[in-house]
């Protein structure tokens, strides 16, 4: 894996807050029209309490899918693409849980259908 020089990190550092931050905006625009808005996006570590402040918008619920390294594999391998670059499914998975603070609601969606992952956020966030 080639290693990012700082002058690369640093821009790849400012477009991921600057897509975090457009995306806050827009949520807020469609909630300010009347609109439920939902975001997907992967927000990791500091990241997430940082996007949970820019979103005006309340009630805000944040839900984080997080399927055992071995559902993500499976699911990965019926894909034509994968979304990790460099990252090994493990690596990514171990930030996610010792790297992200537990804002909101957490699921293990490993052996869930999307049907399934449906129902338990909405049950989840109903209480």
């Amino acid at each position: 894996m080639r290693r990012l020089t700082p002058d690369e990190a640093e821009e790849a550092r400012r477009q991921l807050d600057l897509r975090q931050r457009i995306s806050a905006q827009v949520a807020d625009a469609y909630a300010d029209d009347g609109w439920t808005a939902v975001v997907q996006d992967i927000v990791l570590g500091e990241d997430l309490p940082r996007y949970v402040d820019r979103v005006r918008t309340r009630p805000l619920h944040v839900v984080v899918l997080a399927p055992s390294p071995g559902a993500v594999r499976e699911r990965e391998a019926r894909r034509g693409k994968t979304g990790y670059g460099a990252w090994t499914v493990e690596a990514f998975d171990a930030y996610l849980r010792s790297g992200t603070p537990r804002i909101g609601l957490w699921l293990d969606t490993s052996g869930q259908t999307p049907e399934e992952t449906v129902s338990a956020i909405l049950d989840g966030l109903r209480g």
